[in-house]
This record gives structure tokens, C-alpha cells and sequence, in this order.
């Protein structure tokens, strides 16, 4: 492969290491491929208010490509520059199947409005017994009826019983061309997208934007939600703590996220 003009990478299990920084080795590499003029983007299934600090950590970032494709996002404006939202019926189906197919479950939504931070919206709303995978819950409680009331970018349906692999093959055979179901927490957690959004539709969009294409292109990954954009991107990487399927069908596997693999790579070019 030339060296790549553009360089697209998952957030966590990637990018971060497993205390959520940035190791010296990656960021001099990414100092330096920015410094070449190639292009470096975020691409997460993280909601836009949990880029800025990412942002920070490595000083070169634009763009992030959040919400598993659904929202592209302008860190230094504080700007969604575009969305692709669940409506209300795709919602309500999806919920009336999780409640059938998988009893107990819970859910909660992620929406937009203009910037990451815009006051009077309920950015994450959640049902008030909803079990929170992450420790950054920065939620607000809302009646079912209420949080499928309103588009969304992004449904979360949870079920710390099951494991995430289990919850899709439960789900997958009654939602499918209403949603793309995936995920990238694998202790029962299922994101849900508009039907045809995925990270690699996301990255996409970005690289149409600068005359690019997928052959210009390098994207690092480690779960489920990074499947689509390694297979699109011209090199696929994955890491070598990444789930079993990524790594079948990755271009490469490198070191773990613990290991700078994302620089072992990059370090061949810059």
C-alpha cells in the first residue's frame, strides 16, 4: 500500500489505551502524518459530546465520524454537520421486538441538534431502570412512551444477562432493512442505526468531501461496530485485541491497543 492520505480510526480499544490515553509513540506518529498532510479522522460509535476530550489528546482532529455513521461532526466549530436519524416508527418497531425476543431488556436513545452541547435537548435519555454499560452516564430518565416519541440517531437496547453477539442473533431476523444492528460492548449491549448507516457509510461521506476514495484510505478498528469500514477501507486493520470476526477479515492484524498497534502500522509511512 502507498502511504495512506487519509487515516480513519475507532476511539476506544484503538486509538486509546486501556487507562483512555493517548501513548506517547501514537500521538508523535499522528503529529507526524498530520505534519505529511495526510488527513486523521475519529470514527466512533461515541455520541459528538464525547470527542472534544479525545480531540485534545491528540491535537489533530477535525472531524469525527460518531454514533456508528449517523452523525458527521465538526469538532472545532461545534457543529453536526449532517445526521441520519431512527424515526419514531423504526423506534417502536424495534422496541416492541426487543421486548418479545428479549425479555428484561431495557433501552435508551442518542439524539442530536446543531452542536454537541445545545441546551434543552435530552442528548442520552434512557429508561429509568436502564443498567449503564460505561461509567460516563451523563443520561436523563424518560417514560418509554416518551423516549420513542422522538427521532434518534442511535437505539441502545440492554441486557446484562445476555451476551451482545447473543442479543443480535435473537434480534437481527425481525428488524432486518429497518436497522443495522451491531456493537461494541460485548457484555449485552446492542446499537441500533437507520437501516444502511454504518461506520464505512460515515467514513465515506468524509472522504467523498476531500476527492477521496476508499484506496486512499487506512481504517484501524477492534469490535464489531469497525467491521463495515475495515471492509471498505482500502487497508483494514485490525487491532490485536479486536473480536474474532474483525479479525477475519481484516487486511492486517497489528499489535493490541495496549501494544501501540495503531503506530506499528503507521510508523511504515511516517
Amino acid at each position: 500500500m502507498q502511504a495512506p492520505r487519509l487515516v480513519a480510526t475507532d476511539v476506544d480499544g484503538t486509538l486509546l489505551d486501556d487507562a483512555g490515553g493517548v501513548t506517547p509513540r501514537t500521538g508523535r506518529v499522528i503529529e507526524r502524518l498530520v505534519e505529511a498532510g495526510a488527513g486523521f479522522v475519529l470514527v466512533t460509535g461515541r455520541p459528538p459530546r464525547w470527542t472534544p476530550p479525545i480531540a485534545a489528546l491528540v491535537g489533530a482532529v477535525r472531524y469525527a465520524v460518531c454514533a456508528n455513521g449517523a452523525v458527521l461532526y465538526d469538532i472545532l466549530e461545534d457543529r453536526i454537520i449532517w445526521s441520519r436519524t431512527l424515526p419514531a416508527e423504526a423506534l417502536a418497531e424495534l422496541a416492541t421486538a426487543a421486548t418479545e425476543l428479549l425479555p428484561g431488556a431495557t433501552l435508551a436513545v442518542e439524539r442530536v441538534g446543531e452542536g454537541a452541547f445545545d441546551a434543552g435537548i435530552a442528548h442520552f435519555a434512557a429508561e429509568p431502570d436502564y443498567e449503564h454499560a460505561w461509567p460516563e452516564a451523563d443520561n436523563s430518565s424518560e417514560a418509554r412512551q416518551e423516549l420513542l416519541a422522538h427521532p434518534a440517531v442511535k437505539l441502545l437496547i440492554r441486557h446484562p444477562g445476555m451476551t451482545s453477539d447473543a442479543m443480535i442473533a435473537a434480534l437481527a431476523p425481525s428488524v432486518a432493512g429497518v436497522v443495522d444492528l451491531t456493537f461494541s460492548h460485548s457484555g449485552g449491549l446492542v446499537e441500533a442505526s437507520p437501516a444502511g448507516v454504518t461506520k464505512a457509510t460515515g467514513l465515506a461521506v468524509v472522504a467523498s468531501r476531500t476527492g477521496l476514495d476508499a484506496a486512499d484510505l487506512i481504517a484501524f478498528g477492534d469490535m464489531p461496530n469497525d467491521l463495515e469500514m475495515l471492509r471498505w477501507a482500502g487497508h483494514g486493520v485490525a487491532m490485536g485485541n479486536a473480536h474474532p470476526v474483525l479479525k477475519a477479515v481484516a487486511d492486517e492484524v497489528t499489535g493490541s491497543n495496549e501494544e501501540d498497534g495503531l503506530a506499528l502500522v503507521l510508523e511504515r509511512w511516517f
